[in-house]
């Protein structure tokens, strides 16, 4: 296919704010410990209040819960524990109601072994379904790279009942599903549309290399690996005109842009992991460097596609595309005891805490992920400043309940006091939306207003980016867009700092508080202190 096939969308997802959450860990409404859908549903309000326009959930699907949900047993239906299909088409008309739209997660690089496809592709070669997954008579020689290293040894797995060795990427229990085979194109199209036709705007694609891998015979077969994301957003755009694919690529850049296409024709968006580890080596080192030198490595993308920024996404905080030696400068400012980390490559610690709850970092870096070029990207609690509990193993820390209140279970619940929740809550749990609603000065408060604000500076999600200063602990970045300007200045530096504005604008207005400036003044910025500007005239 050539051409773009976003025709017929409104590029909605440029400057939208993306909230992502697992509904068993945000409300609980019947008392079993575990969040649901009518929970979820209770909560759009807050969603709305807060400035969502996106939501994006983590799988809602029946699973048997080796991977939090990522292993499925069935695509077309919702986990019991969660509710049903009827208390997900309720939630959708809800958020849609309230200006909200939904994507879910799509996780078709691999199913749970409970699935009915693989119990069937175990009964052997003829089976029905025996060529959806990827098979060895022989184990073979070349191992891929693990994706949970110390939990598996090896891609490849003995069936005893099918008397083959298949192949999985994740857990043994998560069998790959072979994309090279017509039959599983087909499949992954129904799904799409299936979740579509109930109401969702889109999905976030899950380890989306791994979906087009040349083991699954992609490209051993002479097809394009490509393809199949040109097919399934074509598909899909067929079916909905604003659907949207954000694709999970964690991958350096020039790799990286592929998954975009040639016309903007396979993912309309990416998570920015470049551009998060970057910024998380130069709040280590409380210098912008490392940013300067990302940023400006950005390569230029079609102009209906889009990079998605974050601080925290729902898995470790991963650093594997830093150096060694910058990787360990990252440890030991934000995470330098062992269980602080996970698989040597990534924090399982969330913001605040890796921060010893400076409520001025924290602040500082939220508002530069808002400010950088791309979409921003929350995930539950962050708002409120939640923390992670280490107790819990693994990329689970910081998927702890949600913090609603003072109350028993932090509000997320109403079992009775002492009940087992589905994960247990941190030590610390205090940071709760009740609170902080009542309290003028709060994080939660703050993040209402930097949302709405973000919201109304379409140039850092349209704009060309332009870096003014680059120099020490302060950034200087302008986004320009259809003739207008706004300028973010953060400083990652314990001291003030001085910086001169640029001289080619009229006027310097101030977009979180009323010290507006002139062109060429001279500002001092507080320690850990950021400022955005709206530029009157910038030509």
């Amino acid at each position: 296919m050539t051409g773009k096939r976003t025709a017929t969308s409104d590029l909605w997802w440029k400057n939208a704010v993306i909230y992502c959450l697992d509904v068993q860990t945000f409300f609980d409404t019947d008392g079993d410990g575990c969040g649901d859908l009518v929970g979820l549903t209770e909560k759009i309000d807050y969603l709305a209040g807060l400035g969502v326009t996106c939501l994006w959930l983590m799988p809602c699907y029946p699973s048997p819960e080796r991977d939090d949900g990522y292993d499925i047993s069935d695509f077309y239906a919702v986990d019991e524990k969660l509710g049903n299909l009827g208390d997900f088409a309720e939630m959708l008309r809800t958020a849609h109601d309230r200006g909200i739209r939904v994507i879910i997660d799509l996780v078709v690089n691999h199913t749970s072994h409970l699935h009915k496809w693989f119990q069937s592709a175990r009964k052997g070669r003829d089976a029905p379904y025996h060529d959806y997954y990827v098979w060895a008579d022989e184990k073979p020689e070349n191992e891929a790279k693990l994706v949970f290293p110390g939990e598996e040894t090896s891609n490849w797995a003995w069936d005893d009942q099918a008397e083959r060795w298949y192949f999985h990427r994740f857990y043994s229990e998560q069998p790959d599903l072979n994309t090279a085979n017509p039959a599983v194109r087909d499949e992954i199209a129904k799904i799409g549309a299936f979740w579509l036709a109930l109401g969702v705007t889109g999905y976030r694609i899950d380890a989306v290399p791994f979906l087009l891998e040349e083991v699954s015979g992609v490209a051993a077969d002479g097809k394009d690996p490509h393809a199949l994301l040109r097919e399934l957003g074509t598909y899909l755009t067929r079916r909905r005109g604003d659907a949207v694919l954000l694709g999970e690529v964690n991958l350096p850049y020039d790799k990286g842009i592929e998954f975009f296409g040639e016309y903007g024709d396979e993912l309309n968006m990416m998570f920015d992991f470049r551009l998060n580890q970057s910024m998380f080596l130069a709040l280590a080192r409380r210098d912008v460097a490392p940013l300067v030198k990302t940023l400006k490595e950005l390569p230029e993308i079609a102009p209906e596609c889009q990079w998605t920024n974050f601080v925290r996404n729902h898995d470790e905080l991963t650093l594997d595309q830093l150096g060694d030696a910058e990787r360990e400068e990252v440890f030991a400012a934000f995470g330098p005891e062992e269980d602080m980390q996970v698989y040597g490559r990534g924090l399982r610690r969330r913001l605040p805490s890796m921060l010893d709850g400076d409520d001025r970092r924290v602040r500082l870096v939220y508002s530069l992920m808002f400010s950088l070029p791309g979409t921003p990207a929350l995930f539950y609690g962050e708002e409120i400043g939640m923390v992670e509990n280490l107790d819990v193993e693994g990329r689970l820390s910081s998927r702890t309940p949600m913090q609603w209140s003072d109350g028993p279970h932090a509000g997320f619940s109403s079992a009775p006091e002492g009940a087992r929740l589905c994960r247990p809550l941190p030590e610390d749990h205090a940071a709760n939306v009740a609170d902080q609603r009542r309290d003028p000065h709060s994080l939660l408060n703050w993040m209402e207003r930097l949302i709405r604000q973000r919201k109304e500076c379409p140039e850092f999600g349209w704009g060309k980016l332009e870096l003014l200063h680059t120099k020490g602990a302060v950034l200087v970045h302008r986004c320009v867009w259809d003739g207008t300007a706004v300028v973010a200045v953060h400083n990652l530096g314990d001291e003030p700092a001085t910086v001169t504005l640029p001289k080619d604008c009229t006027e310097f207005r101030d977009l979180f508080g009323d010290d507006d400036a002139e062109p060429g003044e001279k500002i001092t910025v507080e320690a850990y202190g950021f400022r955005w500007f709206r530029a009157g005239g910038h030509h």
